[in-house]
C-alpha cells in the first residue's frame, strides 16, 4: 500500500499570497472609510437624509468588515503552529466573510424598513449638502474599490470587504442622485426611493457571499470541481482498477484540498499509479495538495469502506 500527496503552494505561502499581500490596502481602505463615515453621519443627522444615513450604515459595516478581514489575516499568519492545528487558523477568513454577509443583510433590512416608514410622510431634505458629501464619499469608495479589486479574485476574505466597498460606492452614487434630484426638483420622495434601491442592491450580493462561505464551512466541493469527473478520469489511468473515498474541499481561498483511495491492479506498480493520479489531479483539476492512497487489488491492506 502506497501513500503520497502532491504539494503546490504551502498553507503559509497561500495565506501570504492570497490575503496577506493585501493588508496595507485594507488598512488604507479602512482609513478612507472612517473619513467617509464621520462625514456622512454628521451631515445625515443635520439634514435628516435617509440616503446619507443608510449609506453611512453601509460604510460602518464596510469598516467593521475590513477590520474583521484584517484580524482574520493576522490570526492566520501569526497563529502558533501546534500539533492540534493541523490546518492552521486559515478558516478564520471564511468566518469573517460570513460575518460580513450577515452584517450586509442586517443593514439592508434596516434601510428597507426605515424607507418604508418614510414614504407616508417624507421629510424635506436639503439637496446641496447631501450631494457634496456624496461626491466626497464616492471618491473615497472608488479609491478603495480599485485597491481591493485584484485581491477579491484571490481571497473570499478580501472579496467580502470588496463587496462592501462596492455597495458603498453604488450607495454614494445613489445619494448623489438623490441630492441632485432634490436640489433641482424638490422631490421629497427621492431620498427614501434611493434608500430602497441601495438596500435591494446589497441583498443578492450579501446572499452570494454568505452562500460561498457556508459551502466552505460545510466542506462541500468547490463550485468549479466536478467530483464525478475526477473519479471517472482516475479510473481511466493505466493500472487503476477503482477509485473511491474521494473528498474535495476548500480550506480557505486559494487552498483547495483533496484525498482519494485508488485500487491498483495486482501486477501494477503502485508508485507509477500514485504519480499518475497526483499528476492528473494537479494538471487537470488544479488540486495540487492531494493525498492519494494506493492499494493493490486483492491485498490485505485494502481500506475498509466507511458507512459515512
Amino acid at each position: 500500500m502506497s501513500h503520497g500527496h502532491g504539494h503546490g503552494i504551502s498553507p503559509a505561502e497561500a495565506a501570504t499570497s492570497n490575503s496577506g499581500k493585501h493588508v496595507n490596502k485594507l488598512w488604507i481602505a479602512a482609513g478612507l472609510g472612517l473619513v467617509t463615515f464621520v462625514l456622512q453621519v454628521t451631515v445625515g443627522f443635520f439634514t435628516s437624509s435617509l440616503a446619507l444615513l443608510s449609506d453611512s450604515a453601509h460604510v460602518f459595516t464596510d469598516i467593521f468588515g475590513i477590520f474583521m478581514a484584517l484580524a482574520a489575516i493576522l490570526v492566520a499568519q501569526r497563529a502558533a503552529r501546534r500539533p492540534d492545528r493541523t490546518f492552521g487558523m486559515y478558516r478564520t477568513e471564511v468566518f469573517a466573510a460570513l460575518a460580513n454577509a450577515i452584517l450586509l443583510f442586517a443593514v439592508a433590512g434596516w434601510v428597507l424598513y426605515e424607507a418604508a416608514s418614510r414614504f407616508s410622510d417624507p421629510p424635506e431634505v436639503p439637496g446641496l449638502p447631501v450631494a457634496i458629501v456624496a461626491v466626497v464619499g464616492l471618491a473615497m469608495n472608488v479609491i478603495a474599490f480599485l485597491m481591493l479589486r485584484s485581491g477579491a479574485k484571490e481571497s473570499i476574505n478580501i472579496r467580502g470587504a470588496y463587496l462592501e466597498v462596492m455597495a458603498d460606492m453604488i450607495g454614494s452614487i445613489g445619494v448623489l442622485v438623490s441630492g441632485l434630484v432634490t436640489l433641482a426638483f424638490g422631490w421629497r420622495y427621492a431620498d427614501p426611493v434611493i434608500g430602497v434601491a441601495i438596500g435591494l442592491f446589497v441583498l443578492p450580493r450579501a446572499f452570494n457571499l454568505g452562500r460561498h462561505a457556508v459551502r466552505i464551512l460545510l466542506q462541500q466541493a468547490p463550485d468549479r470541481i466536478d467530483v464525478t469527473s475526477i473519479l471517472e478520469k482516475i479510473n481511466t489511468l493505466p493500472g487503476v482498477v477503482d477509485a473511491h473515498d474521494l473528498h474535495v474541499w476548500t480550506l480557505t481561498s486559494g487552498m483547495e484540498v483533496a484525498s482519494v483511495h485508488v485500487t491498483a491492479a495486482s501486477d501494477a506498480d503502485p508508485t507509477t499509479v500514485l504519480a499518475a493520479t497526483q499528476t492528473l489531479l494537479a494538471e487537470v483539476f488544479e488540486l495540487e495538495h492531494a493525498t492519494v492512497q494506493v492499494e493493490l487489488q486483492g491485498s490485505d491492506g485494502k481500506c475498509t469502506e466507511l458507512a459515512w
